[in-house]
């Protein structure tokens, strides 16, 4: 079952650049979802943001912001900390194909913070065979990406950051795929994150923080899994941005709410008539031509969806989450996730705990779907671990 759902995803990959393509029709809709190489990287990794619809732009800090906003750590109460979660991934079809996130941060000064973090996606122990059914071989195919950032206020209210990432995606280790020989993909990308928080009296009598954030995160080279691709396949560059109001109830009693909003930055495919160029590509009918650099492509999925601006507003996919602390120990959390019938179509609620005693947290989430399409993390427990270290004051959003 992995040989196939891992061929399967390799021949998807190495067919991205084929101008034809076939269109498929659910509830009437013409589905155009835009796919990238190494999905890994969209992946929420840690349990906390996965019990708030896999939302974390504004949240408050903590040692998983590296995914969601890296300029958060400047503004994080501790002086060390390190977390670590684990992800089971496909878990209704196999047992063994997992995501790990390692995560560690130390603050530099009170003005700079130093972060880095690691995740690896594991397809476990997979058997290849040749065309007539022979095994071939035992390997272990896997994805990991590596960052590191540096996070600093520039005011008391507004904080920036860097992120640096090395991208690596082996899940063929050599093999041929559709009489293709296959690499492993190398990508090296950037974000750049902005946090702004402050104070305010919007409710009588009550203590509120307001904050918002945004991340443009992997802004990088374009990977390629064989050296037979004449164009290569774009990351996933990212936009994501949006606010979180929190409410200090009373002296033990807080809830913040939170929404974050997404856009991938990579070029949309078009609609492509049945005739052809000179060269013999198949002439655009409607859209604009996705084989362009990163930076062009960027400013280019603002405005290329074949659909026109409907199709692009289509394109935005949304967070909700919201999370309860009682005596800065318990955390109740929820959240939903939307993305359009035609982008992708994920639709589903989330639902999270969490429990900090002294320098130690521990944060599990829940996953339900809420359509008929398979979820990888559907019927799937997640969990983190923290450890903050040399802590200052207590957090309660």
């Amino acid at each position: 079952m992995k040989q196939k759902i891992l061929l399967l995803f390799i021949a998807t990959i190495l067919v991205l650049n084929v101008d034809a393509q076939s269109y498929i029709e659910k509830n009437g809709q013409r589905l155009n979802v835009i796919t990238t190489a190494v999905p890994l990287l969209m992946i929420g990794p840690d349990a906390r943001a996965g019990g708030m619809g896999d939302g974390g732009v504004a949240s408050s800090p903590d040692a998983n912001s590296m995914h969601w906003n890296p300029a958060k750590y400047s503004r994080i109460a501790d002086d060390m900390g390190f977390s670590f979660s684990y992800t089971p991934w496909l878990r209704n079809l196999v047992n063994d194909i997992n995501l790990a996130y390692v995560s560690f941060y130390k603050r530099i000064n009170p003005m700079s913070t130093f972060a880095a973090s690691l995740r690896y996606f594991s397809l476990g122990e997979i058997t290849f065979t040749d065309n007539t059914g022979m095994p071939i071989g035992t390997f272990k195919p896997n994805e990991f990406a590596f960052d590191a950032t540096y996070s600093r206020i520039l005011t008391d209210k507004f904080s920036l950051a860097i992120a640096g990432r090395y991208i690596r995606s082996d899940l063929t280790q050599g093999q041929f795929v559709q009489g293709v020989e296959t690499k492993a993909g190398v990508s090296v990308a950037a974000d750049i994150a902005m946090y702004w928080e402050d104070e305010v009296n919007w409710f009588k009598g009550m203590d509120a923080t307001f904050a918002w954030g945004l991340n443009i995160s992997n802004i990088g080279n374009k990977i390629s899994y064989s050296d037979a691709n004449v164009e290569k396949d774009f990351i996933p560059t990212n936009l994501r941005i949006g606010p979180r109001l929190t409410l200090e109830l009373d002296d033990y009693n807080s809830i913040s709410f939170q929404v974050d909003i997404n856009k991938l930055l990579v070029p949309t495919p078009p609609i492509y008539s049945d005739s052809t160029n000179p060269d013999g590509t198949f002439i655009i009918e409607k859209g604009m031509d996705p084989n362009v650099n990163v930076v062009p492509g960027m400013i280019q999925s603002w405005y290329d969806a074949p659909g026109g601006f409907s199709e692009e507003m289509r394109e935005f996919s949304f967070a909700i989450g919201t999370e309860y602390w009682y005596t800065d120990v318990l955390a109740l959390r929820g959240g939903f996730f939307y993305e359009d019938l035609t982008k992708g179509n994920r639709k589903y609620a989330t639902l999270g705990i969490g429990i900090r005693y002294n320098v130690f947290g521990l944060d599990f989430s829940y996953l339900i779907p809420v359509t008929q399409d398979q979820n990888p993390l559907q019927n799937t427990l997640r969990f983190s671990l923290i450890f903050d270290i040399g802590k200052k004051n207590k957090e309660s959003n």
